[in-house]
């Protein structure tokens, strides 16, 4: 067996530790390639926050082309409700949480519940492919470059990958889960921003 010196078996420790941080989560994912970060940076636990309607911030105008190449805008989607999740191929909760929020759109989509997902900082080619993996049945923005969670920095920022956002009716955000969700949180957030009467 081949002897290494010190230094290249350190080198080598150090290698193998970032690895295993990389791939351990999806957190940092988000913030940690954009030079223009949100310094507040939050660990991805899944962890989520509502708003009262007096303190709901109007989301930021988007519009950009989905990955089957269609137009899409999130003033599309005034006057529903509006799930907007963060995602990327790479992102291991990602493919977890895939299938909870499949469930929740089909649980709630004649209610007035709508999906958007945004890919961001991923290869098409692999975004498209876990699309038709995870058999997700609505549209995604694609977002390689981050602009879209960059364009909430002054409102909710996203600040890791998976981030949902719950947007109510008029367009402002009413919840966000820093992480991966799960069918009871998702629920509970939706069905609260459904029973709302519009224009609250």
């Amino acid at each position: 067996m081949p002897c290494r010196p010190p230094g290249a078996r350190v080198r080598a420790a150090a290698a193998l530790t970032a690895l295993v941080t990389l791939t351990a989560g999806c957190a940092g994912g988000l913030e940690s390639e954009n030079s223009t970060a949100d310094s507040r940076y939050i660990e991805g636990d899944g962890t989520a926050t509502e708003f009262d309607a007096g303190d709901r911030s109007t989301v930021p105008d988007i519009e950009g082309e989905t990955l089957d190449g269609d137009p899409v805008s999130l003033a599309d989607y005034r006057g529903d409700v509006l799930v907007l999740n963060f995602w990327a191929s790479w992102c291991g909760p990602c493919r977890s949480e895939a299938p909870v929020l499949d469930e929740v759109y089909n649980d709630h989509k004649d209610a007035g519940l709508d999906f958007l997902g945004v890919n961001i900082k991923d290869n098409e080619t692999a975004a498209r492919a876990f699309e038709d993996a995870q058999e997700v049945p609505y549209p995604s923005l694609f977002d390689q470059p981050g602009e879209v969670s960059q364009a909430f920095r002054d409102t909710v920022p996203p600040q890791a990958v998976p981030t949902t956002l719950v947007i109510d009716r008029e367009g402002r955000i009413a919840a966000r889960v820093i992480g991966e969700t799960t069918y009871n949180q998702l629920t509970g957030l939706v069905e609260s921003v459904l029973a709302e009467d519009d224009g609250a």
